[in-house]
């Protein structure tokens, strides 16, 4: 079978993708993986096919920050859905018999596989269902109801934001000009653990927790041996990044490096997106590395609570310092506080190098942040969430129109 995994925005957007596109390939699938094109080399390095979707998240960030208005925002982000929409349609028209989406492109990804007319399933790295249990991501917590209110009023609020890009899509395929609401039935597999956040009675019998997707590895990769000799030369380093989030990077160059000192720790900073870049004699700057061969080797690791790096610091055993930007990150910020692995979330608008370096402090003076690390990451490293969806897509069939 053809199977296309259809997903959009940063690296942790795509990364999870690959081990799941690998495992069913070697399941003897055809697995192709539509992602903006500035990530067609990390995926071709993985093994599969990449079939580009057009435009830049780096750019896209960058122009809603300039925008002068709300408004001008909206109209950024409208624009970026359209080409969106039309390089969907492109990646699926390609030759696919089965479409996997992600939840940030799901509206576009099922109206082009109705039109297609070919079976599709969400692949979802954070909760996308409304439920009781909890609050959608990136809203506060409250009663059973109104999480599932909220839950309700972020899928609306997500279809009107769509609703032109659908619309002209719909005419292109020859499907009817109402948009129908996700239907009930509509199978969505989501690549986290139960054990972080358990499956919520009130989903359908269609909506899965699979347990996580790690990402693929790169054929013999090795570690840069100016990082060996850094890890070799001391007590285990502190990991700080914050991945794809572009937040003012003079001022974190100085947090970052006046926390590191006061905490009293070495450091391995990921300059990511933003070009982090604190200087020290404790503090050794890298670019990306594999998470899964890193973060072990840490005592603790402080990031933007992504839901792919938070996955990889639960996999790791280690303690986490979330520092939430945006979107989801607020909610694995506050669910690994919760879990015990991580002290209070530390939102990047109020981080400041001492309440930084308290954290750290905390994590690495109080066993039962690693105890607890450890047990979890015992429970998911047992589980197989590729292996969920291998059998849950055999059950799929071919739309019929």
């Amino acid at each position: 079978m053809r199977i296309l995994i259809v997903t959009a925005g940063s690296h942790g957007d795509v990364a999870p993708f690959t081990g799941l596109g690998r495992r069913l390939q070697e399941a003897g699938h055809q697995v192709a993986l539509a992602a903006h094109g500035r990530f067609a080399g990390f995926v071709h390095g993985r093994g599969l096919e990449c079939r580009e979707l057009p435009g830049d998240p780096v750019e896209l960030v960058r122009a809603r920050t300039a925008a002068p208005s709300p408004e001008a925002a909206q109209s950024v982000f409208a624009a970026f859905l359209d080409e969106l929409g039309d390089g969907v349609l492109d990646a699926a028209a390609a030759g696919t018999d089965l479409l996997l989406t992600a939840f940030g492109p799901a509206p576009l990804s099922r109206v082009v596989a109705d039109g297609l007319g070919i079976p599709s399933a969400g692949v979802y790295l954070a909760p996308g269902v409304p439920t009781r249990d909890f609050p959608p991501p990136g809203r506060p917590a409250g009663e059973p109801a109104e999480n599932l209110a909220a839950g309700h009023e972020v899928l609306a609020r997500t279809g009107a934001l769509y609703a032109g890009v659908l619309r002209r899509l719909r005419e292109r395929l020859g499907l009817p000009a109402a948009v129908a609401e996700t239907p009930a039935d509509w199978p969505i597999f989501h690549g986290y653990s139960p054990a972080v956040v358990p499956r919520p009675a009130d989903w359908p019998a269609t909506v899965q927790v699979t347990g996580y997707w790690w990402p693929a590895g790169t054929p013999g990769w090795q570690p840069p041996d100016q990082l060996t000799d850094f890890l070799a030369a001391g007590p285990p380093p502190v990991f700080i990044g914050f991945g794809s989030m572009t937040p003012d990077h003079e001022r974190l160059h100085d947090v970052v490096a006046a926390a590191v000192r006061q905490a009293g720790v070495r450091a391995v900073v990921q300059s990511g997106w933003a070009g982090l870049g604190p200087a020290g004699d404790d503090i050794l700057l890298v670019g990306d590395l594999p998470h899964d061969w890193l973060f072990p080797r840490t005592a603790a690791v402080v990031h933007h609570a992504g839901a792919g790096t938070t996955g990889a610091g639960l996999r790791a055993g280690v303690p986490a310092v979330p520092v939430p930007v945006l979107v989801d990150q607020p909610f694995w910020a506050d669910r690994l506080h919760r879990l015990g692995v991580a002290p209070r979330p530390l939102p990047m608008p109020d981080l400041a190098a001492d309440t930084l370096a308290a954290a750290l402090r905390t994590c690495l003076d109080q066993p039962s942040y690693r105890d607890r690390a450890a047990e979890l990451a015992g429970r998911i490293r047992a589980e197989d969430g590729a292996a969920a969806v291998l059998s849950g897509i055999r059950d799929l069939q071919p739309v019929r129109r």
